[in-house]
């Protein structure tokens, strides 16, 4: 795939730079966005990360941050996906497809722009044209004039841009503060779940932080609420066989 080319998770078929056009998956969405799903003021969210924000969901013509790319951002966006909207990604090569499928990403509804290469200011306005959410994680530093065109773009459009990194801004920004891994032994075993302590704070009704412990994955490999208290090891402190110091040992 070429830089600058969007393309799909389910057809090879991709619009070209400038063209808000969609994947032959599924019906083609009307100017306006208009078959999204809903016409409320938020995009749903997965119901572990609602406590998280001040709507329960990601607020229509906003920002939203996180400090970098990670699972934290597919889930973000997965419950939208699942729920209709058309989503877009650029400028993450790494983006699985295996792994934004299993937490609910419409493969059919989700545009990808690998490298969106100079011209990915103009790239990203065209996602933002036709697609409710785009998950973007920008080359380098934003200047403020492409900062200030993109958000009026998205504003226009009333969707979620989603940044993986950061944004001078944002009404939202999320970062995990800290994880914690279970299904290692003594030095040994298989990782099966994360759970991470997620923090958010913003500007506006964002502006109070709000913490949250996730799974994020758990074992069944989805996202959901986590009970410190049932960890199988104390949270301020590494888990068992994490990161194993060299042990000084009789020769």
């Amino acid at each position: 795939m070429t830089a600058g080319q969007p393309g799909s998770f389910a057809a090879p078929n991709a619009p070209a730079p400038g063209k808000t056009e969609f994947p032959s998956a599924g019906p083609a969405p009307a100017p306006g966005l208009a078959q999204g799903p809903g016409t409320g003021s938020a995009l749903p969210v997965l119901p572990a990360l609602r406590g998280l924000l001040p709507r329960g969901g990601l607020a229509r013509g906003s920002v939203v941050a996180v400090a970098e790319f990670g699972l934290l951002c597919l889930a973000l966006a997965a419950a939208a996906s699942a729920d209709g909207a058309w989503c877009g990604i650029a400028g993450i090569p790494e983006a699985g497809i295996l792994a934004a499928a299993a937490l609910g990403l419409d493969a059919g509804r989700t545009l990808l722009v690998p490298d969106p290469g100079p011209s990915w200011p103009q790239v990203v306005a065209s996602l933002l044209d036709g697609c409710e959410l785009v998950l973007l994680r920008p080359p380098a530093r934003v200047s403020a004039q492409v900062r200030h065109r993109l958000e009026a773009t998205l504003r226009r459009g009333r969707g979620v841009l989603l940044v993986a990194g950061d944004w001078p801004g944002a009404q939202l920004r999320l970062r995990v503060a800290s994880q914690r891994w279970t299904g290692l032994g003594d030095g040994h075993g298989r990782l099966r779940a994360c759970c991470a302590e997620i923090t958010a704070d913003g500007r506006g009704e964002a502006a109070m932080t709000r913490t949250r412990w996730l799974w994020l994955p758990g074992e069944d490999g989805g996202v959901a609420m986590a009970d410190p208290a049932d960890l199988p090891f104390d949270i301020d402190e590494e888990p068992p066989g994490a990161a194993p110091g060299l042990r000084v040992v009789s020769g």
